[in-house]
């Protein structure tokens, strides 16, 4: 089983990678230039890795939190995936990423991000 986690944001998507519900690991992010071709890397990573499971973040709490679902919705709804799809909480999981210390995160680069989906797929799972 795999599972695919997606922090999705107005520049750069967060992409981790969990297998067999134990191994969890971020990808590289993919910068967005325009919803439809994120659209189609995200597509790419599904099949590349046989994808199970979609775990999307949204922000929950906010007065964004409305606009934001409805992107995030909107952006999964142009992914041809007929599996099972779970929305998390991704509140605050870039801060954690930051707390996690690794040397090297710059926020353009999409590093942060993914280890923010890396967070909340973890998180997902029970994992410690």
């Amino acid at each position: 089983m795999k599972t695919l986690a997606l922090d999705i944001g107005l520049k750069r998507i967060g992409v981790a990678l969990c297998v067999n519900k134990s191994i969890v690991m971020p990808l590289e992010a993919i910068i967005r230039k325009n919803r439809n071709k994120a659209a189609r890397e995200v597509q790419e990573h599904i099949k590349e890795y046989e994808i199970d499971t979609l775990v999307v973040g949204i922000p929950l709490g906010g007065a964004s939190e409305d606009e934001m679902r409805k992107r995030v919705e909107h952006f999964v709804a142009l992914l041809e995936f007929d599996k099972e799809v779970f929305y998390v909480d991704e509140s605050f999981s870039s801060k954690g990423a930051q707390e996690l210390g690794v040397a090297n995160l710059r926020k353009k680069d999409g590093k942060l991000d993914s280890l923010a989906a890396y967070l909340f797929l973890k998180d997902f799972y029970g994992l410690a």
